[in-house]
């Protein structure tokens, strides 16, 4: 595609700029604006209408001459530069190194907006992803290609979460490559500091890719950091064949970026002021997860958003929830507690978990010891509350060991700490405890046969 300059830029006002009596220019066209002292800013097409082109820059406008620039319109989109040694490597939000490490010398340079993936070429989701949380790998397992959100709320630790999930994530019984793709949108210079040394401490910055979008940067830039990190990904999954987990946060701040960029086309606002096509846009995002049939390779996304005011009614969570397998969240009466990680097991999904588990995959008793733990700590809640209401003493023998239960099985087994990480048979035995808390009578859910195989009092 041709490049073209032109020296009639007409006004700029805020990050807009307009040129005049372009030709043959694209909406998503990257524009180089070059100016007599040889300042070099980039920009993207944001609106073209007969021979205007509404440009938006990805800094600041500021000392901006437009007597003496030209606009070069590069011709292609945003594209990324990617080889293997992009493992280990922290990018801004455009794609360009800020851990002095020095270029990516390319193989391949791939447009951040991706290419269609045919549906039908789509393998099932079928492989366990140990993360490490018990919370997630017991009872809302996650699966190789899934898309797995998780929901959290203002003030909730879900920066550490995401944090623990990259350095303890693996696939288990696989000698491919695992590698994390980590991308973080309009974050808090501390918050940046805390993940790139929480990943070079641990040594999980050998297996990862960064993307860090700070908030100070440009809304324009924040759109395209998740694209940087999710193109990267499809390089690192089908084009070298590794299992990658791709952990994008926040999607608040992303959809808060998109709405900045809507209003300033002027475009008619949908629910609470989004953008109509906010669900179209995630969904660019989100459906870029998968397998390929034929494939080694496969990439699973964890996306971590705030629920403004704790809304799960909000146009972002609810339009995430339509599109994604499920969702983990996060309670703020857990955190209150002092439960680390504060997962809500009830209301939390996994919708793929029951293609991940049981024998081969996990363990054979899986399945029924997560139906149980669920039945159980649901009733366990609903004895506490109503021990609230009518006093302990209306509460039956076997009221209170459920009400036991419920709290052991917060304190013990959705509360480890960031730190630590346990396996899925660490996971599955310390639910056989807490289980054990219970008569055998109770356990309904789960064989005979896994309950004389796994029972602490085999005996009995």
């Amino acid at each position: 595609m041709a490049i073209k300059e032109y020296k009639t830029i007409k006004e700029v006002v805020g990050p807009l700029m307009l040129v005049d009596h372009v030709s043959d220019v694209k909406y998503d066209e990257l524009v180089r604006i070059k100016q007599a002292n040889g300042e070099i800013r980039l920009g993207k097409v944001l609106e073209v209408n007969e021979d205007k082109a509404l440009v938006q820059l990805f800094e600041s406008s500021q000392g901006l001459k437009i007597d003496d620039s030209k606009a070069i319109f590069l011709g292609r989109g945003i594209e990324i530069p990617l080889s293997p040694d992009v493992l280990g490597r922290v990018f801004d939000g455009l794609g360009r190194p800020i851990d002095d490490g020095g270029d990516i010398i390319a193989e391949v340079t791939r447009d951040i907006n991706g290419t269609p993936l045919n549906p039908v070429a789509r393998d099932y989701p079928s492989e366990f992803i140990e993360t490490g949380v018990s919370a997630i790998d017991g009872l809302n397992t996650l699966v190789r290609g899934q898309k797995l959100p998780i929901f959290s709320s203002s003030g909730l630790p879900h920066a550490r979460l995401a944090a623990q999930i990259a350095r303890q994530a693996k696939v288990l019984g696989s000698g491919d490559k695992f590698a994390v793709v980590f991308a973080a949108i309009g974050i808090t210079f501390e918050e940046a500091d805390y993940f790139i040394k929480s990943f070079q401490e641990s040594g999980a910055i050998e297996r990862s890719v960064m993307f860090v979008n700070l908030a100070d940067d440009p809304a324009i830039e924040r759109i395209a950091t998740p694209r940087m990190a999710i193109t990267a990904a499809e390089y690192l999954a089908f084009e070298l064949g590794m299992h990658v987990l791709v952990i994008i946060t926040d999607i608040t701040n992303y959809a808060e970026a998109l709405r900045e960029v809507s209003a300033a086309r002027k475009e008619v606002p949908g629910r609470r002021g989004y953008p109509g096509y906010l669900y179209t846009d995630l969904a660019t995002l989100y459906e870029r997860a998968g397998r390929v049939r034929g494939g080694k390779g496969s990439i699973t996304q964890i996306p971590i958003l705030t629920m403004p005011e704790d809304d799960k009614t909000h146009p972002i969570p609810d339009l995430t929830g339509y599109i994604t397998e499920g969702q983990i969240i996060l309670s703020r009466e857990l955190y209150m507690k002092g439960i680390f990680p504060p997962i809500d097991v009830l209301p939390s999904l996994s919708r793929l978990k029951d293609k991940g588990i049981g024998k081969g995959k996990t363990r054979e008793d899986h399945a029924d010891t997560m139906n149980q733990l669920f039945a159980a700590y649901a009733r366990g809640k609903e004895v506490k509350e109503l021990s609230t209401i009518l006093g302990e003493s209306a509460l039956s023998e076997i009221d209170k060991l459920y009400a036991k239960f419920a709290e052991e099985f917060e304190l013990h087994y959705v509360s480890q700490g960031f730190q630590k990480g346990r396996s899925i048979i660490e996971t599955l035995n310390l639910g056989w405890e807490l289980l054990s808390i219970l008569p055998k009578a109770e356990l309904r859910r789960i064989s005979l046969d896994n309950i004389k195989k796994y029972h602490p009092e085999k005996d009995e």
